[in-house]
């Protein structure tokens, strides 16, 4: 069973998709069963992942890491999201932009997410 917000990936053709609708099944893509991805939430290398949440008066800004992650050509991060009061935010990033999203949105319950394109999914 798929729950709303879930990342899975195929582990084939690297396809990624995040579930808008719950529902019982399994999620195939290439002809095998795409892959949950697991929410890391705990930086252990000198390269940092965790999505770091800054209140501002007109937003927020999520940047990538207490030190800027690498932004490079194979190894980047592909896109930040915020989950504010239930609704979905997402920004998507290429090699060479600033590991960072402004979203002009305000709210109490925020979560922020991001996908490094080598190290997955994390999550604050």
């Amino acid at each position: 069973m798929t729950k709303k917000l879930e990342i899975y990936k195929c582990e084939i053709c690297g396809n990624i998709v995040e579930v808008t609708h719950e529902a019982a099944g399994v999620l195939v893509c290439c002809g095998q069963p795409m892959v949950k991805l697991e929410e890391q939430t705990a930086d252990s290398s000198t390269e940092k992942h965790v999505p770091v949440i800054e209140e501002k008066e007109d937003g927020i800004m999520v940047k990538v890491g207490s030190v800027p992650h690498p932004m490079e050509e194979k190894h980047y991060i592909e896109w930040i999201e915020i989950i504010v009061d239930g609704k979905s935010y997402k920004q998507y990033l290429n090699p060479g932009d600033k590991p960072e999203a402004f979203f002009p949105v305000k709210g109490s319950n925020i979560v922020a997410r991001e996908y490094c394109s080598v190290h997955g999914l994390w999550k604050s």
